[in-house]
């Protein structure tokens, strides 16, 4: 079971002209990623040495990554000396299996949750309830989506596709299926909300024997974890349980806690617009009379390995999961997170996972091609992610994997013309004497409506015609 698609989504194509077709989700997208990049906008022009901050953290993690290894073996010895278990999961199957023995091994049948990406990708959720334990998200924004039987469709504001309506209706309608109901009176205002969440959620915290989380970083020089959130629900997980399970990929790992420090102020100003985060909690192993009795961390390959690999896709584990590429993409906020088919959507989503999943399916063959090559994705990253040249990359290998499977006849003759053609400077000459010509035809509007063979790309935009007179024959003319 490797990080799989949401059930149901069609490829990208087909699942963004779905979106687009909806006025309201626009709308909600466009108000909050608007929000978020001026608030993102704000936050770094403060800082004279933003770029240089972005270029140490690009490096901590290009060294980090050409090193993995040894600071993967620091981090389970240090984590075990401290008084943690470190568990190493291949794919999300196997690491879905040693979350669901270590929870029936406390007899709980139930556990509260922190929002995290990795529990996403590995479909813990519905493999705990297969399991006959209820799993608990206590973040707002994940509890949203929870309780709406939604998926996530933003990394960092998970309901942003949802308005103050909508999230109060959810609430009214779904909150008493998993316990305190919301009040009977409940408003519109955010501050309503939040504290029919805080009362709901309340007593899940006190109850709970067991906690899941992911992490934002792990620090191989003392086998600590990391979790920056804004809201407190966190910390509450993460410290109220008798057992704590933190799932986590590997390439979340820095070396040192100097390290740390440049991704803490990279962290908030790009994703939330704040200079630090609200809450930034950190833990180590076990403590006596402190915290979780037993700590265990899950360390989930997933794919990364083989994205490892590749010398150009590797840009792609350097990510801190700020979302800021989302909140600059012209796609993204036009047709949201859903049409991606992934827990990883917008920019982002489209070079993860391809490469963590592969592009056996359809939607992942789809994903590089959810993009303008606008390149904003790259002039926002805080890790300086070059994201359109991955998605280039991708796209060579999705082509380079089609033709191995034999491209559509029609594909192939055209291609194989055009190679010919243009392998020749006679025969290209001639075909664009051909085009001229043509070019001094009437036609609507003086484009060419539709193209027999490429009526899929005519059908959505208007060709120019070619130009009346070539440049070699311009050329020629001035130049006798």
């Amino acid at each position: 079971m490797n990080d799989t698609t949401f059930l149901g989504i069609p490829a990208f194509p087909s699942a963004a002209k779905s979106a687009l077709a909806d006025a309201q989700l626009r709308r909600n997208l466009a108000h909050a990623t608007g929000t978020i990049r001026q608030k993102r906008a704000d936050a770094v022009g403060e800082l004279a040495d933003w770029e240089e901050l972005r270029e140490a953290g690009r490096a901590i993690k290009e060294r980090t990554l050409r090193h993995l290894d040894r600071y993967l073996l620091e981090l389970e010895e240090r984590v075990t000396a401290a008084g943690g278990r470190v568990h190493w999961a291949r794919d999300s199957e196997e690491a879905g299996r040693i979350v669901v023995d270590l929870v029936q091994a406390t007899g709980e049948r139930e556990v509260v949750k922190v929002k995290s990406m990795a529990t996403q990708e590995i479909g813990l959720n519905q493999a705990l309830a297969d399991a006959g334990i209820a799993a608990y998200e206590t973040d707002l924004a994940e509890l949203i989506v929870q309780l709406g039987q939604d998926h996530p469709s933003h990394i960092l504001v998970p309901a942003i596709h949802r308005n103050r309506a909508e999230i109060r209706e959810i609430f009214r309608s779904a909150m008493a299926d998993y316990g305190t109901p919301a009040p009977a009176d409940l408003g519109e205002e955010p501050r309503e909300l939040a504290e029919a969440a805080r009362i709901h959620l309340r007593e899940k915290f006190l109850r709970a024997k067991v906690g899941i989380s992911g992490a934002n970083f792990l620090v191989a020089e003392t086998g600590s974890a990391v979790v920056v959130e804004s809201e407190g629900n966190g910390r509450m997980c993460l410290t109220l349980p008798e057992t704590l399970i933190s799932v986590v990929g590997i390439e979340k790992v820095v070396p040192t806690w100097r390290d740390l420090e440049t991704f803490l102020q990279l962290l908030p100003r790009s994703s939330t617009g704040e200079r630090m985060n609200p809450y930034t909690s950190v833990w180590t192993g076990t403590s006596a009379g402190d915290g979780p009795r037993a700590f265990h961390l899950v360390l989930l390959d997933g794919g990364r390995t083989d994205t490892l690999a590749d010398p150009i896709g590797r840009q792609a584990l350097n990510c801190i999961r700020c979302s800021a590429c989302l909140n600059v993409c012209p796609v993204y906020e036009r047709v949201g997170g859903h049409a991606y088919g992934s827990v990883y959507p917008g920019p982002i989503g489209a070079v993860l996972s391809p490469q963590l999943r592969g592009t056996a399916s359809e939607v992942d063959r789809s994903l590089p091609y959810a993009s303008t090559l606008c390149g904003a994705c790259y002039e926002v990253c805080p890790v300086k992610i070059n994201i359109p040249e991955v998605l280039v990359h991708l796209r060579a290998r999705v082509v380079d994997e089609s033709r191995a499977r034999r491209a559509p006849k029609l594909e192939r003759l055209a291609m194989t013309a055009a190679r010919w053609v243009l392998s020749d400077p006679s025969r290209l000459a001639a075909a664009q004497r051909a085009g001229s010509a043509a070019g001094r035809l009437p036609a609507r509007r003086g484009r060419i409506g539709r193209l027999p063979g490429l009526s899929a790309w005519t059908d959505a935009r208007d060709a120019p015609l070619p130009a009346q007179e070539t440049f070699r024959t311009w050329w020629k003319k001035r130049h006798r």
